[in-house]
């Protein structure tokens, strides 16, 4: 079942992002992750089947890995502990929601760069630098920094990431909130990181999005899932190439070959992309948990 809407009747749905829709459930908020893929900041006509329930999943594993690091807004993703009002949708929503705390979210997105790619590696190319950050001559795509970078981002009007600077970070959320978001991002990322080579995967980087509850810092949206972070396959990985991703950059890329101009309406995907890019969100939840998606 591929599952691009949802409409729970009788309960208040207060948001609607490109994936995920949102509902007010007493105090809480209920996040479900749907099958809808966006690419260029445009959502495609076509779900990726199982794709919700893999960001879904993932997030709740790495919540639950990390929270004696940080805390986080995720007070269960077991169906039958969300509230009875919600009995009549449990089919539609298990394994794609998470009942969370409501939280503040906080105006900045935690980007951490492992790796040279993406806007990354452009922007090394032409200044020498990723987002203002001076990096070593010589680098290669893809290659390996010498140690993670804090790269923090504000999304603009339009929907897009705008880079920022740590100082610029520091006005809009205050110079403690911020070294403390900047320690948290690096040290998860790190430790997810070691955990996930161990297991053939590279993540090359990823944003962390911060919220404030009862006056403290936590965790919320998704954590280090394949919309979140670029992950590369370790077997495949090779300095000076982009690498093969578990990510939608194999839509990306199809996207490109057709000439869309990455302006909607967005064109259907042909079943084998469609089929291909669960695949990968398959195999990077397998991988990453040990266990296969139900």
């Amino acid at each position: 079942m591929v599952i691009t809407q949802t409409d729970l009747k009788g309960i208040k749905k207060v948001g609607q992002g490109k994936v995920r829709d949102i509902y007010q459930i007493g105090e809480h908020l209920l996040i479900v992750a749907t099958d809808r893929l966006s690419a260029f900041d445009v959502v495609l006509p076509d779900g990726i089947p199982e794709k919700g329930k893999v960001l879904n999943l993932l997030s709740v594993f790495w919540f639950e890995k990390f929270s004696k690091v940080t805390p986080n807004h995720l007070i269960t993703a077991q169906v039958n502990e969300f509230p009875a009002v919600l009995a009549p949708y449990y089919e539609i929503i298990k394994d794609r929601a998470m009942l969370c705390r409501t939280a503040k979210p906080l105006p900045v997105e935690c980007v951490v760069r492992g790796y040279l790619a993406g806007s990354g590696w452009t922007d090394y190319q032409k200044t020498g630098t990723v987002c203002g950050i001076k990096l070593p001559q010589g680098l290669q795509q893809a290659e390996k920094l010498p140690e993670p970078i804090f790269t923090p981002a504000t999304k603009s009007q339009t929907g897009h990431d705008e880079n920022i600077s740590f100082e610029e970070m520091k006005n809009l959320v205050g110079e403690e909130l911020a070294q403390k978001m900047r320690r948290i991002s690096l040290e998860i990322y790190q430790a997810a990181s070691e955990y996930a080579r161990q297991r053939g995967i590279i993540i090359a980087d990823t944003k962390f999005e911060f919220g404030i509850y009862d006056g403290k810092l936590m965790l919320i949206d998704e954590l280090l899932t394949p919309d979140s972070s670029r992950f590369w396959s370790e077997k495949d990985y090779r300095v000076g190439v982009s690498p093969p991703s578990f990510d939608k950059q194999f839509v990306r890329d199809y996207l490109n070959s057709t000439g869309w101009n990455r302006q909607p309406p967005a064109p259907h995907l042909p079943p084998e992309v469609i089929a291909g890019t669960t695949a990968r969100y398959r195999d990077a939840f397998r991988m990453l948990t040990g266990r296969e998606l139900n």
